[in-house]
């Protein structure tokens, strides 16, 4: 199995990309394929960790979880990326268009788009809910990153993250409680380590995603936040409190993971991911702009493929 996780790793280096779809509409080519290839390469452009842990999969699971993924790296991107607030709607209206036309039985109406069409193959194979589609989009329509609560932010991140495994889990066919609430957790976990992660790239944007209530607790200003002085002992109180709050999420899906399906467990290695950025940055003591924070996990790949193989995370 290594053997085949290496290939596929490097099968899916800078050469495999098939360029701007644009290029490829009118070909002629196996439209299938490109349309897979095309997703994989956003994926691994945009969501790296993900996308390791995606390849360990298997086929046709792996297919349709790569496109799940891209419509998710598509939707997170525009809210990302664009600062015209009616654009982005736009672009999010597009999006939401298409998943309705993917659910109407005129077929007409669907965007030839790539992520589209592997989309409604994975719909078409799996019979995905709507709702969850529709409730990632409307995560991301709605949200400023602007928290007044933990309770909030705890929402976003269950609807933006948490759903993305729902998703995976029915591509699995796993209809099961216990997965539903570990997916729940650890999509909470990878929400708030995200944000965190995304500190040191919001000065630009002045917007900082740690709710009201914890900095009032700790007497914090989204300024001191911005700055991220590696002796203001105050900032790393702050995200040592998200932190900790990502980390009781992750233990609580690690404690589920035993009374889940075995199928269902490559669903969850992105729980890997998390306990090693979470360690390494206890590590630097909290320090979010710590250089070796920003540095590729090298070992990441090792670990997961490890971790797949006692499915755990």
């Amino acid at each position: 199995m290594i053997k085949n996780y290496i290939r596929l790793l490097k099968a899916v280096g800078p050469r495999s990309f098939i360029g701007p779809f644009k290029k490829y509409a009118s070909s002629s080519v196996n439209t299938n394929a490109v349309s897979q290839n095309y997703c994989m390469r956003l994926v691994r452009q945009h969501d790296k960790e993900n996308f390791l842990c995606t390849l360990l999969m298997k086929n046709p699971e792996r297919r349709h979880a790569m496109a799940i993924r891209a419509f998710n790296v598509e939707i997170a991107r525009i809210t990302s990326t664009v600062t015209d607030d009616k654009i982005g709607q736009m672009r999010l209206k597009f999006w939401d268009d298409a998943i309705t036309s993917l659910y109407k039985t005129d077929s007409k109406s669907v965007p030839d788009q790539p992520v589209v069409r592997e989309i409604k193959k994975a719909i078409d194979d799996h019979k995905l809910t709507k709702r969850y589609f529709q409730r990632i989009i409307s995560s991301r329509l709605n949200a400023n990153l602007r928290f007044l609560t933990v309770k909030q932010l705890e929402d976003y991140v269950e609807d933006s993250v948490s759903t993305v495994l729902y998703l995976l889990l029915e591509i699995h066919g796993i209809k099961n409680v216990h997965a539903d609430h570990l997916a729940s957790h650890l999509g909470k976990a990878q929400g708030i380590t995200n944000l965190l992660r995304s500190i040191p790239r919001q000065e630009r944007r002045h917007v900082v995603p740690i709710p009201q209530d914890i900095l009032m607790q700790h007497g914090v200003s989204q300024e001191r936040i911005l700055r991220n002085r590696k002796d203001d002992k105050g900032v790393e109180e702050v995200v040592f409190h998200m932190a900790g709050t990502a980390h009781q999420h992750l233990e609580k899906a690690r404690n589920l993971l035993p009374s889940v399906p075995k199928q269902a467990k490559s669903v969850f290695l992105p729980g890997v991911v998390i306990g090693r950025f979470l360690e390494r940055l206890r590590q630097v003591n909290f320090h979010l702009a710590d250089t070796s924070l920003h540095r590729s996990d090298t070992l990441l790949p090792i670990s997961l493929y490890w971790n797949n193989f006692r499915g755990k995370f």
